[in-house]
C-alpha cells in the first residue's frame, strides 16, 4: 500500500489538489452536503420500513421518491472522496478507520439493496409473515451502518 500511496502522492492531480487552496474546502463542502443527502434518504427509506413514518403511503412510493437521490449522492460521494483520497492518499489509504468506513459502506449498500430492491416489484413484499421482523431487523442494522460511516468520516481526522 506504500508503493500506492507514494506514487498517488507524486502525481500531478494530487499537487494541484494540495496547492491550490480553494478545492479541498470546497471538495469537502460538497462531500458533506451529499452526506447529508444520503443520510436523509436512508433515514426515510428505513423509518417506512420499520413502519415508524408513511403508514398512509405504500412503502413504494417511498422506495421511488428516495432511492434516486440516494444513488445520486452515492455517485457524488465517490467523486468527491476520489478528490479527497488523491490530494491526500497517505491520511485515507494508510488509516485503518478509512479502510472500516469503506467496509461499512459496503455493508450499507448491500443491505439498502437488500431492502429497497423486492419493494420495487411489489409494494407490500416486507408486510407478508415473518418478513415485517426481518424488515426490522435489516432496517435497524442498515440505519446502524450509515450512522457508524458518518462517525468512522469523521474520525479519520483524529486517526491520521
Amino acid at each position: 500500500m506504500l508503493e500506492i500511496v507514494n506514487w498517488l502522492a507524486a502525481t500531478r492531480a494530487s499537487a494541484l489538489i494540495q496547492n491550490v487552496t480553494w478545492i479541498i474546502p470546497a471538495v469537502q463542502s460538497i462531500h458533506i452536503l451529499c452526506v447529508c443527502v444520503v443520510m436523509s434518504s436512508v433515514l426515510l427509506l428505513n423509518l417506512r420500513l420499520v413502519g415508524v413514518i408513511g403508514g398512509g403511503e405504500a412503502a413504494d412510493v417511498f422506495t421511488r421518491r428516495y432511492l434516486p437521490w440516494l444513488g445520486v449522492a452515492i455517485c457524488v460521494l465517490a467523486v468527491t472522496g476520489t478528490i479527497l483520497i488523491v490530494g491526500e492518499p497517505n491520511r485515507d489509504l494508510n488509516n485503518i478507520t478509512f479502510w472500516r468506513k469503506m467496509a461499512l459502506l459496503a455493508l450499507a449498500l448491500v443491505l439498502t439493496f437488500i431492502l429497497e430492491r423486492p419493494v420495487l416489484r411489489n409494494a407490500r413484499y416486507w408486510e407478508a409473515g415473518l418478513r415485517r421482523p426481518a424488515a426490522r431487523i435489516l432496517a435497524s442494522a442498515a440505519l446502524l451502518c450509515w450512522v457508524c460511516i458518518v462517525l468512522a468520516g469523521r474520525w479519520i481526522a483524529y486517526t491520521y
